[in-house]
């Protein structure tokens, strides 16, 4: 188990001559042992916090502290040794290498830390047992679920057995039964492991299982609450969501109109000109619709 410490971190991202905060002295402390849910509205650090504590990204000041050691003062010698072992982190997009099988995804970190091949292939079976896949091992991930390759990728982030998980936005790619599913797994290894979690998440199930849940807004940490007081953090979660849902009605309406035109060229129904002119305009839409989606889970 670890207990995480962040004290008034900042991180400024600039491009060019543009400066973003992300994050503006934020501060957070979460037990040994904990399962922490960090809500929050889009642009708001949610994944910048993550990533910060997983030791990929550095903060531009402030201190992350775990287990006594400030990792942000960490040498990259040990910074990479912290990653490989102290923590495991699973992304939105289940991050496996699409040529390896789910049991190569497994050993993969555990070929990292240098582990014996032996011990790799026991600890993998028993990983992918332990997450409901075991008669699954030598399925590449395009022949898996959504729902079977987030197991996967949470058992690679097992598979160092590291004291602290972090997880952004696991469930944002499921349905909502396949995301109920993925937050009792991480529950279940929480309270079984005594794994220290933090997750990132829109997802009111994933809330619901934690043992208290963080709003950040504007780069802080604005209340921490009780699942009994989850109708606090559920408003946030439930504005999200719709927001999505919309989004998502009118990207696919956009995407079946590009085909549509696509179809009325092949059929000479309108000419290469109107074609392109109409075409343009779709795809400049299509494209404002997935930057809002996409800084939805910044």
């Amino acid at each position: 188990m670890s207990e995480v410490l962040c004290e008034g971190l900042i991180k400024v991202y600039k491009t060019g001559k543009i400066e973003v905060v992300a994050l503006r002295g934020l501060n957070l402390r979460v037990d040994k042992g904990e399962l922490r849910a960090i809500v929050g509205p889009s642009g708001s650090g949610k994944s910048t916090l993550i990533n910060i504590i997983g030791g990929i990204t550095k903060p531009t000041a402030g201190k992350v502290i775990v287990d006594g050691i400030n990792i942000v003062d960490l040498p990259e010698k040990e910074l990479v040794e912290y990653r490989r072992r102290k923590v495991g982190i699973v992304f939105q997009f289940f991050n496996l290498v699409p040529t390896l099988t789910a049991i190569e995804n497994v050993e993969l970190p555990m070929v990292l830390a240098g582990i014996p091949r032996s011990e790799r292939k026991r600890r993998a079976v028993e990983l992918l047992k332990l997450v409901g896949l075991g008669h699954r091992m030598n399925h590449k991930p395009s022949e898996l679920s959504g729902g079977e390759q987030q197991r996967v990728a949470i058992a690679a982030a097992l598979a160092n057995d590291p004291p602290l998980i972090l997880a952004d936005e696991p469930t944002g790619e499921l349905d909502s039964v396949t995301g109920m599913q993925i937050a009792e797994l991480f529950r279940q290894l929480n309270k079984e492991f005594d794994k220290t979690m933090i997750i990132v998440t829109h997802d009111i199930s994933v809330t619901r299982i934690a043992d208290r849940i963080s709003k950040i807004v504007d780069g802080v940490i604005t209340e921490t609450v009780l699942p009994a007081e989850l109708k606090i953090a559920e408003e946030v979660i439930t504005d999200l969501h719709e927001k999505v849902v919309k989004l998502e009605e009118r990207k696919a309406k956009i995407i079946e109109e590009i085909n549509k035109l696509k179809k009325d060229l092949s059929l000479d129904k309108i000419t290469p000109d109107e074609f392109v002119s109409r075409y343009s305009k779709l795809k400049e839409k299509l494209s404002e619709i997935e930057e809002e989606l996409s800084k939805i889970r910044v």
